[in-house]
């Protein structure tokens, strides 16, 4: 990506203050099941605790010519155009039992694809010069104790298995029983030229204690995922990131935002109650220049990080325009690479921690991050989201 360096150099703030006034800890703890048994998230239990696919599910596959237990076994890696699913009322997921094993989870790739904006100067009378780099710092662990809404987000692409960064939301119609989680598009729908990416699960706390590759190498379900695999049975994004969203952004980036509802593989508790927190999105699209500091959440995983461990920056925010018929985005300062991408950015609003937008884009050189301000568009599709499919 062509970047032009700004003359002026922003202060750059540290990590800890915004660190310390953000409510990001959990309220309450309670670890998931260990097992990889999955059930899609519309799933019925029965009596001898065994998951079935629903029949809405099934129908949907079905109606694309798709046949569940072909899907299962392995019909899933087929990319080919006709059975790429892409538009919204298209998303199926149904769960694949032990298909996330700990070591695929750590082999998943970041989507480098999205880690370059195409023309980041694009309309410089709007854009502030490009912030310094900050340094991302390592989160504290367990995490759970210090960002317990934070995760990380897996999907299968035609490139393999990749890894994007949530968080736990709130639902406005289902109070203390939230199933949400806020991410980027780009991690759930490959934009204008492809479609819906499969097998996606969020991971809330994962790699609890920050263990390294080598204590990882023979590490347990409970050990990478201490609160469950939640996969997704619903999942929406803007129509703009559908139609626009290409592999450096493109005209989708300033509306690159989704949001999950998911469920345990087994249980009945919330994701909410499970991790013991969940935040407010702030949908009021305030101007860079009236938010004050920003931190962003992420699991990075492209060199020099490993996705195995949680990181965050804080910065005061700038603008970013990659066109002047598309809305402006926000930019901080941020050293975190892909991996990062979907994970949340944060303020403290009265005392209170609310997500105000997700990483989105950034440059080759991985200096600064870039996310869409959240405006009516994304209040919608949540608002959407928590009536017809919060409570289920």
């Amino acid at each position: 990506m062509r970047s032009v360096r700004g003359r002026g150099r922003r202060r750059v703030l540290t990590a800890t203050g915004l660190a310390a006034a953000l409510a990001l800890t959990a309220t309450a703890c309670n670890s998931g099941d260990d097992k990889a048994s999955g059930s899609s998230a519309s799933s019925s239990q029965n009596g001898d605790d065994k998951i079935r696919i629903p029949d809405a599910v099934k129908s949907k596959l079905e109606e694309h010519g798709i046949d569940v237990d072909q899907w299962k076994n392995g019909a899933w890696k087929n990319w080919d155009k006709d059975k790429w699913l892409s538009e919204a009322k298209d998303f199926v997921n149904p769960v694949i039992a032990g298909l996330w094993k700990p070591e695929r989870m750590k082999s998943a790739k970041d989507p480098d694809k999205t880690i370059s904006a195409k023309d980041a100067a694009a309309d410089q009378g709007v854009s502030d010069p490009d912030p310094a780099p900050v340094g991302a710092t390592a989160e504290k662990t367990p995490y759970h104790d210090h960002a317990a809404p934070v995760g990380k987000v897996f999907f299968d692409s035609p490139q393999g298995s990749m890894v994007c960064s949530g968080t736990v939301v709130k639902d406005v119609n289902h109070p203390g029983r939230s199933n949400l989680v806020w991410t980027a598009g780009h991690c759930v729908h490959a934009g204008g030229k492809g479609g819906w990416y499969r097998n996606i699960a969020f991971v809330p706390a994962y790699n609890d204690q920050g263990r390294s590759g080598s204590e990882l190498r023979n590490a347990s379900a409970a050990q990478i995922a201490p609160y469950g695999e939640w996969w997704a049975d619903w999942a929406s994004i803007s129509n703009e990131w559908i139609a626009g969203g290409d592999e450096t952004g493109g005209a989708g980036a300033p509306y690159d935002y989704a949001l999950l509802h998911v469920k345990p593989a087994q249980g009945s508790k919330s994701l909410e109650e499970t991790v013991g927190n969940a935040l407010d999105v702030d949908f009021s699209a305030p101007s860079a220049g009236d938010v004050g500091t920003m931190g962003a959440w992420g699991y990075p995983a492209a060199p020099p990080y490993n996705g195995l461990k949680m990181f965050k920056c804080v910065d005061r925010p700038g603008r970013l325009s990659l066109s002047p018929s598309l809305p402006t985005m926000y930019r901080i300062g941020c050293t975190m690479t892909g991996g990062s991408s979907g994970g949340g950015w944060f303020r403290v609003v009265g005392g209170k921690t609310e997500l105000v937008s997700n990483t989105s884009i950034g440059p080759a050189d991985s200096t600064w991050l870039a996310g869409p301000q959240l405006g009516k568009g994304a209040q919608a599709l949540y608002e959407n989201m928590s009536k017809r499919y919060g409570g289920r």
